[in-house]
């Protein structure tokens, strides 16, 4: 097949993470791809180019999208078409209407779109039901990433439960970093291992960074270092906060990093603070390396990944104490690395793309 994967842009997030990884694993079994992208523009494009077709449908505007993403498939005429987070995964449905070429569309939402969109008030509540009653309905396949994003896409929708196919996101199984990144992951630090808590993700509300630093101040262990991997609006917010919770010279800002690897491999801990998630790729991510995890128990994900406390601590949301004393046990107990391991190898990028074939060919 010629499989396109729409996207807004190639930034340095999640959902962009996984296309790749996808897209990889279906050129590995002789399908072509390419990426077709509202703006050709992020941390990732320069990755995505190297190995693939890329796209710029040079929109600024969602309502440009139908008509632009309508002269696409006119032009290229993809058999299968992978979109990712409303509202592409609205319009998508349509444009391939407004083409003529007959298409097989696959939507994936990544997040629980109730939590995501829950501030934006009672107006953009009835827009995202309405656009997505409509769009859901006109694409092939309608994916969600766990059983809660599926609860939450039904009830937003309208649409019934076994409309949705559960398709956990796929982490790909990394190269081990050089040994020159290491060195660098280990100097960051600034302290031997033992106390050293890292967490991965972008800087925005929904990581809730702000509840973890005040956990971390509550951590009775003079001697450890928190390490901040990721980037965003919330650094500057989040930097004044440690200083006032006196503990700006424990936790370090590493900055974005597109392999965080060894961050994980050079921690004792990882922690995850999210108020929610879709699922929560950086958890697998973490056992994969066999680092021990705790995480909030979001509505989706989390549980999950760590079925519900047997592969990692889960905590109520919200609860910096609750996550402060998860941190200290977590720190002073042993942890079996290989079994970690062995769990995150359930999420292979393999498996994934099987199922998404497996849609497809229904």
């Amino acid at each position: 097949m010629k499989i396109a994967i729409v996207l807004p842009d190639l930034r340095g997030g999640g959902v962009e993470r996984i296309r790749l990884s996808l897209a990889g694993e279906f050129r590995r079994l002789g399908h072509g791809v390419e990426f077709v992208l509202m703006q050709a523009q992020g941390e990732l494009l320069s990755e995505a180019m190297a190995s693939f077709a890329v796209h710029d449908l040079a929109c600024r505007r969602i309502r440009q999208l139908p008509w632009a993403l309508a002269r696409y498939l006119r032009r290229y005429q993809p058999d299968a078409l992978l979109v990712a987070m409303w509202p592409l995964t609205v319009v998508a449905p349509l444009a391939s209407r407004l083409s003529g070429h007959p298409c097989d569309v696959l939507i994936s939402e990544h997040n629980t779109l109730s939590a995501q969109y829950a501030a934006q008030g009672s107006l953009h509540l009835r827009l995202l039901r309405f656009s997505m009653a409509l769009g859901y309905r006109l694409a092939r396949s309608r994916v969600a990433v766990s059983e809660g994003v599926s609860r939450d896409l039904a009830a937003l929708s309208g649409l019934e439960r076994d409309r949705f196919t559960v398709i956990h996101n796929p982490v790909p199984c990394r190269p081990p970093p050089s040994r020159e990144a290491m060195a660098r992951a280990t100097a960051c630090w600034g302290i031997a291992g033992g106390q050293r808590i890292v967490s991965v993700g972008s800087f925005k509300p929904q990581k809730n960074h702000a509840m973890l630093l005040r956990a971390f101040a509550r951590l009775e262990r003079r001697n450890a270092r928190l390490m901040l991997v990721g980037a965003g609006a919330e650094e500057d917010e989040l930097r004044r906060l440690a200083v006032e919770l006196d503990i700006g010279h424990k936790v370090i800002f590493a900055g974005f990093h597109a392999d965080p690897t060894p961050f994980y491999l050079t921690a004792d801990l990882f922690v995850l603070a999210s108020d929610f998630e879709g699922f929560g790729n950086v958890i697998i991510e973490a056992l994969a390396c066999g680092t021990p995890v705790v995480s909030t128990n979001c509505p989706s994900g989390p549980a999950e990944i760590l079925k519900h406390g047997e592969y990692g601590r889960l905590v109520p949301v919200g609860d910096d104490t609750a996550m402060a004393d998860a941190l200290a046990d977590a720190l002073a107990s042993e942890h079996d690395t290989q079994r970690l391991k062995a769990r995150a190898t359930e999420f292979s990028p393999a498996i994934a793309a099987s199922k998404h074939l497996d849609l497809l060919a229904k």
